[in-house]
């Protein structure tokens, strides 16, 4: 009994010690005008060393967060994500969207991981198997702190949209092809492809079946709380029913064993759809009493994303060791630049498609905005911190997913305005 009493005390201890340090970080994000997860990722880091030089074992492993990320964390930021998301300007891009979000993110999954294989040349120690699972990671793109700089800018909405569009369905698609080759991963301890059991063929039946379960599930999902929220139409009830779908239409597709995340989605997607029924295009409420719904639901989900956007930050901080630096420091960087070759061939290969297309041209100078603005997050840093710790080379994995975060958010995420800028708001660019 007095163990459990201690857990949760550690647990709402934690909680406490994230929200202090996350008030903190706010303020030194406007003071040194340097971006937010920024800071939280030091400010993990630099707490967790006070503690343990204090002699305190803070609990913190990076083998213990695989559920609370997956089944708390992950649910909230999707939900979120997909629920505050322009859906008139979604539907204008849907096409571009999903071809950034699935062929781009499958192209560099792929460049990336044959760039690490090659790069890293060791077969044994980093077999296929592992640059695959290290592709698909750091496919999954979170450009919060961007879209962010663009809206001050005021830089044209339509780069915004794709960029948040694409992280959206990316991430979606990202998780179910980790989701894949992580069971790959423990079905075979087999280096080269020839000796695998599963062909091509077997694992594009495999992701789409689990892709298309999931967002049919969240589909029925959304849609049945959606009509039931009509039909109630109260303010506490809404912000209840967010919560069943969010959570309910994640553990369902969980059960069926499809993409949770894709089933999360497609729930959100259409459960605020049916509750923003009332709601113009142009988002002016036609009811107070709507607007309230509307307004209410949206600050609880901007608050739950808020914790847990913090809380996978500065975790992310306390886990990091010098370490991982130290002995693969070369790893990261052969990752990074493998990774940004890949994300260059594969947004403006996809981009070049629709240059015969007037309506969905995108110019050459946003193209190259959202190329840089494929920053790195909570999502990449969520699934290496969710990697099991009985497959031998997942240190080496979650150092490299933590140097290119860290590259993301040290380098891409401070110049990203610089670069926008020059490139769309000085030359008063439309895309």
């Amino acid at each position: 009994m007095g163990h459990k009493l201690m857990l949760v005390e550690h647990i709402i201890l934690s909680l406490v010690v994230i929200l202090g340090l996350s008030l903190l970080a706010q303020s030194l994000s406007k003071w040194l005008r340097f971006p937010f997860a920024s800071i939280l990722v030091v400010l993990g880091f630099v707490a967790s060393e006070l503690v343990v030089l204090a002699g305190v074992d803070t609990g913190i492993r990076a083998d213990n967060f695989q559920a609370i990320i997956f089944y708390i964390f992950i649910p909230i930021l999707i939900f979120e994500s997909a629920y505050n998301l322009d859906k008139t300007q979604l539907k204008k891009n849907l096409i571009i969207v999903l071809s950034l979000a699935i062929i781009a993110m499958l192209v560099t999954c792929l460049i990336a991981a044959a760039l690490l294989f090659y790069g890293i040349g060791h077969a044994s120690g980093f077999p296929w198997m592992a640059a695959l699972i290290t592709g698909a990671i750091l496919a999954a793109t979170d450009p919060v702190a961007v879209v962010a700089k663009l809206k001050e800018m005021k830089a044209p909405k339509r780069i915004a949209v794709l960029l948040e569009g694409e992280s959206l369905f990316n991430d979606a698609a990202a998780i179910v092809l980790f989701g894949v080759f992580l069971s790959m991963a423990a079905a075979t301890s087999s280096t080269s492809f020839a000796a695998m059991d599963y062909s091509p063929v077997d694992i594009s039946i495999r992701f789409l079946s689990v892709f298309i379960g999931g967002g049919v599930t969240g589909l029925v999902v959304g849609l049945s709380l959606g009509l039931l929220q009509r039909k109630i139409n109260q303010c506490l009830v809404t912000g209840v029913l967010s919560l069943v779908v969010a959570y309910g239409s994640y553990l369902l597709a969980e059960y069926f064993m499809v993409s949770g995340v894709m089933s999360t989605l497609l729930a959100a997607l259409s459960f605020s759809i049916i509750v923003q029924g009332n709601t113009d295009l142009d988002g002016v409420s036609l009811t107070r009493h709507d607007a309230k719904i509307v307004s209410n639901n949206k600050y609880l989900w901007d608050v739950l994303s808020y914790v847990a956007n913090v809380s996978v930050f500065l975790v992310m901080g306390a886990v990091i060791t010098l370490e991982m630096f130290e002995q693969r420091w070369l790893a990261m960087l052969i990752a990074i630049v493998s990774l940004l070759i890949a994300r260059a061939i594969s947004v403006y290969g996809v981009m070049f498609c629709f240059s015969f297309f007037k309506n969905l041209e995108v110019s050459l100078s946003s193209q190259t905005v959202i190329v840089w603005g494929g920053l790195r997050g909570a999502v990449t840093l969520a699934l290496a911190l969710s990697l099991p710790t009985s497959l031998e080379y997942w240190w080496t994995i979650q150092s490299i997913a933590f140097g290119v975060v860290m590259f993301s958010l040290f380098i891409q995420a401070p110049t990203i305005q610089m670069l926008a800028a020059k490139l769309l708001v000085n030359k008063n660019e439309k895309i």
